[in-house]
């Protein structure tokens, strides 16, 4: 590379690459590199020209007619710069030598002024209005990290309700910017979901879950995209009344009519085996779908299962867990060592084991569920007089006080539950 002096400093001269003619009107440009020491410039010149090249890049960028990508562009091109992107009203503020040093930034060589760079470094880039509908489809990308390690099912679940209450939102209050929201919009909104509440006997709970997925997703994007918007999102949510309770089944009804011979005859055997695998470990339902076969201990001396985040997110950091097999659910596992592959990924097990349930008369009442055998495990360890540490860790709940050492061991967890196992 060959360098010249000019004004004491040694500048090089490069052909701006024909990508860049649309922000660069120049064929060539001179670049100085602030110093009169060939070895000096000849280390600093590659880094000078990868700053022109990135601010080339960014002005590009700059060159739409989406908003959303001017504004981007803008905060890029002031970092290339080494500054950090400032509302107008905020850079007129700054020290005058700190506005002084900007100003110069976004001059050119014949003294006029650089209108990328202006907005850039002086602030002059309007914010984009971001509508109710666009903010949903930014939060999938600014919170990506809050699926990370979940199932293609745990991601769709997770979605669905935040979807829903956009649509909800957008249906009251119409799909205006997000800049434009005003506190009567919300209390419409509110008010929408109350009168909802009472015409179809709802809770105040699903209300409520709306008014958070909507709040969370706003809050995100407004403050990821650095909107500095002040959303009028507090003190919205519904009283609730007594939350309900899933019951849980009986002894006698699990016995009697769950385990009676050929009562579960007619549903699907992967179904079946991971309903029974859950009488006597009190799992999740999708904990048990979601096992694989090296999560199946059959062959240790202690047979069990081991609850881990293989291919799914656990529901909390307590869901890590090993739990003896016993009894039915013991033989139920011995029949699939493997797992069970047709509900590995689907969301239909509960759906399809309550429908069976409901159709042959194995609910005890119409409150009952396939999730109440969960419950009914919890109340036959508390009613075996289990330590309540002991039981926190078999259904992976949390401890309400610090956990110390590593509780009990398989062997003697199996051997507390053995009197009980069905």
């Amino acid at each position: 590379m060959k360098f010249t002096r000019r004004n004491g400093h040694l500048h090089f001269r490069r052909r701006v690459p024909r990508r860049f003619v649309d922000v660069e009107p120049r064929e060539y440009v001179w670049i100085s590199l602030h110093t009169d020491l060939e070895d000096v410039a000849r280390r600093k010149a590659p880094a000078v020209w990868d700053e022109m090249l990135e601010a080339w890049e960014a002005k590009l960028h700059g060159a739409t007619d989406d908003a959303e990508k001017r504004f981007e562009a803008a905060k890029e091109l002031a970092a290339v710069r080494g500054y950090r992107y400032l509302p107008a009203a905020d850079v007129a503020r700054l020290p005058r030598q700190q506005l002084f040093d900007r100003i110069e930034k976004t001059m050119r060589a014949d003294g006029k002024l650089d209108m990328p760079e202006a907005r850039a470094i002086l602030g002059g880039a309007p914010k984009p209005e971001i509508t109710v509908k666009r903010a949903l489809e930014l939060f999938w990308d600014l919170a990506a990290d809050r699926t990370s390690g979940k199932s293609e099912d745990q991601i769709r679940r997770w979605e669905n309700p935040r979807k829903k209450a956009i649509t909800n939102l957008i249906a009251v209050i119409g799909n205006k910017p997000i800049a434009d929201i005003t506190a009567d919009d919300m209390l419409e909104f509110r008010q929408w979901w109350f009168e909802k509440i009472r015409a179809e006997g709802l809770t105040a709970n699903s209300a409520n879950k709306d008014l958070s997925h909507i709040g969370n997703i706003l809050r995100t994007v407004n403050k990821m995209k650095r909107l500095g918007l002040d959303l009028p999102l507090s003190d919205l949510t519904l009283k609730e009344g007594e939350k309900k309770t899933r019951p849980a089944f009986s002894l006698d009804w699990i016995k009697g009519t769950i385990l009676a011979k050929g009562a579960l005859d007619g549903l699907n055997a992967e179904a079946r085996a991971i309903l029974l695998g859950m009488v006597n470990t009190g799992y999740r339902p999708s904990e048990g779908a979601g096992l694989t076969a090296a999560q199946i201990k059959l062959d240790h001396d202690v047979p069990h299962i081991s609850i881990e985040p293989v291919g799914r997110q656990l529901k909390s950091q307590y869901a890590r867990r090993k739990i003896p097999l016993l009894g039915v659910s013991l033989d139920a596992f011995k029949a699939f060592p493997n797992g069970f592959p047709r509900y590995r990924d689907s969301a239909s097990l509960s759906a399809t084991i309550n429908k069976f349930m409901r159709e042959n008369g194995l609910l005890e009442t119409p409150g009952h569920s396939l999730y109440s055998l969960r419950h009914s495990f919890e109340d036959r360890m508390l009613a075996a007089g289990i330590d309540e540490r002991i039981r926190r860790d078999v259904f992976g709940h949390s401890l309400n006080r610090e956990r110390y050492g590593q509780g009990a061991s398989l062997k003697q967890v199996r051997d507390l539950l053995k009197p009980l196992a069905l």
